[in-house]
C-alpha cells in the first residue's frame, strides 16, 4: 500500500502546481482588466503603448538561457541522486529520467544561442 502513495503524490503535486500556475495567471489578468476598467471609468486616457506594455510585456532576451540552465541543473541533480543512491537497480531508471530534463535544458541553450538577441 505504501508503494502506491509514491505515484499518487507525484502526479498530485504536478496537478497542484499546474492548477496553481493557471490560477495565478488568471488572477493577474483579471486584476489587470479591473485596473483598465477603473482607469477608463475615471476618464483617464490610456495610450495604446501603455496598454501593450502592461498587457504584453517585452520578453526577456535571456529567458531561454535561464530556462536552459534550470532544466540542465535539474538533470544534473538527478544524476547526482542516482550516484548517491549507488544501487544498480535504481541507477538506470534515474539516469534515464535525468536525460529528459537534461536534454530539454540543452535544447533551451541551443535556442538561446541560435535565437535572435538584441545586442
Amino acid at each position: 500500500m505504501e508503494e502506491l502513495w509514491i505515484p499518487i503524490v507525484f502526479i498530485g503535486s504536478i496537478a497542484i502546481c499546474s492548477a496553481l500556475f493557471m490560477f495565478l495567471k488568471y488572477r493577474n489578468r483579471r486584476d489587470m482588466q479591473e485596473t483598465f476598467r477603473l482607469a477608463l471609468d475615471k476618464g483617464t486616457e490610456l495610450s495604446p503603448d501603455f496598454i501593450k506594455q502592461l498587457s504584453d510585456p517585452e520578453p526577456n532576451a535571456d529567458k531561454d538561457l535561464r530556462r536552459g540552465l534550470i532544466w540542465l541543473a535539474l538533470g544534473v541533480a538527478m544524476i547526482v541522486l542516482a550516484i548517491g543512491i549507488g544501487e544498480d537497480d535504481a541507477m538506470g531508471p534515474i539516469m534515464g529520467s535525468a536525460s529528459f530534463p537534461g536534454l530539454v535544458g540543452v535544447a533551451y541553450l541551443v535556442m538561446w544561442k541560435l535565437g535572435t538577441r538584441k545586442e
